[in-house]
């Protein structure tokens, strides 16, 4: 057993305990003993990782991760929506539409700046 480095959800390098297709087969007790005590065990095949088997711990926090961002997305956008339905919102469109070219580059440059 080796280790392979796999990257968590903080972003960090961490090391893999690692199986031959073959070793997980005949010794599938200590694979699971393995995922058990760390979470993830790397399976390969010629060498290289083809697969894992993940706690359902692992497994349960790899859900909720992917979960999360949409949420927080979600949570952003309508925030983000009511905003732009107040009057200065309208007021600010308005004008913005009856800007000339001068104007609206003006207004990016400024913006850039600033």
């Amino acid at each position: 057993m080796t280790a392979l480095t796999l990257r968590n959800p903080r972003g960090e390098d961490v090391p893999v305990a690692e199986f031959s297709a073959t070793e997980a087969k005949n010794s599938f007790g200590k694979v699971l003993d393995t995922v058990f005590s760390q979470g993830v065990v790397a399976i390969t095949k010629r060498d290289r990782p083809t697969a894992v088997v993940l706690s359902l711990d692992a497994y349960q926090a790899l859900l909720d991760a992917q979960a999360q961002p949409l949420d927080t997305l979600s949570h952003e956008f309508d925030a983000l929506l009511q905003r732009m339905q107040g009057p200065t919102a309208r007021d600010a469109m308005l004008d913005a539409f009856d800007a000339s070219p001068d104007e609206l580059g003006l207004a990016a440059v400024a913006a850039a700046k600033g």
